[in-house]
């Protein structure tokens, strides 16, 4: 089998194109895996790593806020629509896939319409519940819409062949052990709260985690790992001017990054993070109680919608940016642990959302549409 995969620009949009490659080459050794993105974009440097072959194609996407600056740039993106298009057509009769594979971004477009336009057959995968532009123009024609949030379907195409398979969930995450877990972080029986913004760390989240990390530090009632990011430089040594040391309060695990988040996610209680598509995939993998703040800094406000699919199910609890301070933070979390069955209520829901064989589903489908197209 030859196929091609087209997304970037997050590693949202990345990270499902890469699990799914891997799966296939595990079922296929013999595979021959192209995958196209955005020149310098994220994933010319995280494709090669990752072991598969990489092209690039000259895009870049639409700047949405009025100014001068952003107008230049738009007239660009325009020209590179263009170039975009003969170098996606270039390298797909170069390579003649037998199925391409698109995971969103503005990058997909180009390379997926152009398949489509050669008879080549093209699926596409969601991976939020609120679909992007691109995915959205793509669902008409594509041989499969796989989707990550049945949410998402009533955004498609009405003619759209839409199939519900979640999204990628690393293996480290689906198989870690709570308790063992535990024991690894050297935690105690008093709950956990795990906290994080993502990698550049968020400073509403920074500022309100560090009031409730103040205020539980009064009677040490809990345990917390936060991560604060690269820009939260500045938290460690707040955190100690407000009389919460962890040198003084050893339950408190605060660090720049989470490099062992299979491990935090499967000790935690409760988990106060964005609603990043496949973060709340990995949150109802391991079945964990979430209180959400959706990043409003997203295309389309599309981690409002992610949220409100768990929120409407009983499986998290969501506090907007807008509304998000240190008091807000210590109300919810008070709120979520007053009553015992409101944490595990939550953390079941999310569990019965869960979709553990995405990859195999997907490999499924990808077989069936080249079975398809080959029985014309």
């Amino acid at each position: 089998m030859k196929i091609l995969f087209a997304g970037g620009g997050t590693a949202g949009h990345i990270n499902p194109a890469l699990a799914i490659a891997g799966y296939v080459k595990e079922q296929e050794p013999d595979a021959q895996i192209l995958y196209i993105g955005a020149k310098g974009g994220m994933e010319e440097r995280l494709v090669p790593q990752a072991g598969f072959d990489f092209q690039s194609i000259t895009i870049s996407g639409f700047q949405r806020k009025p100014s001068l600056q952003n107008l230049k740039k738009n007239v660009k993106t325009i020209a590179h629509l263009f170039t975009s298009t003969a170098e996606s057509k270039k390298i797909l009769q170069e390579f003649k896939p037998d199925i391409c594979v698109g995971t969103g971004g503005y990058v997909s477009g180009p390379v997926i319409r152009e398949a489509m336009k050669l008879h080549i057959p093209a699926v596409i995968h969601e991976q939020n519940a609120f679909p992007g532009v691109t995915n959205k123009a793509l669902s008409k024609n594509a041989d499969r819409v796989m989707l990550a949030n049945a949410d998402a379907e009533k955004f498609m195409a009405k003619n759209a062949r839409c199939i519900l398979t979640g999204n990628p969930v690393r293996m480290a995450v689906i198989r870690a052990d709570r308790q063992a877990a535990r024991r690894k972080l050297g935690l105690d029986s008093r709950p956990l709260i795990l906290s994080f913004g993502g990698s550049l760390g968020a400073q509403k989240i920074n500022e309100a985690v560090l009031d409730l990390m103040q205020e539980t530090a009064k009677t040490d009632s809990f345990q917390h790992i936060h991560a604060y990011g690269q820009y939260g430089g500045w938290f460690p040594e707040k955190l100690k001017e407000c009389g919460a040391d962890p040198a003084d309060h050893p339950n408190f695990d605060i660090r720049p990054y989470i490099d062992d988040m299979p491990d935090c996610l499967a000790a935690a209680d409760l988990v106060i993070c964005r609603a990043g598509a496949i973060t709340l995939s990995e949150l109802q993998a391991k079945g964990r109680a979430a209180l959400i703040i959706p990043s409003p800094n997203v295309a389309e406000n599309h981690q409002y919608f992610n949220a409100m699919s768990m929120v409407n199910r009983g499986a998290a609890v969501i506090l907007e940016e807008k509304d998000l301070s240190g008091a807000a933070l210590i109300r919810k979390v008070k709120a979520l642990f007053e009553k015992r069955e409101t944490i595990p209520s939550l953390a079941a829901n999310a569990q019965k959302m869960a979709i553990l064989n995405t990859n195999e589903r997907i490999y499924k489908i990808l077989q069936e549409v080249l079975q398809e197209r080959r029985a014309y």
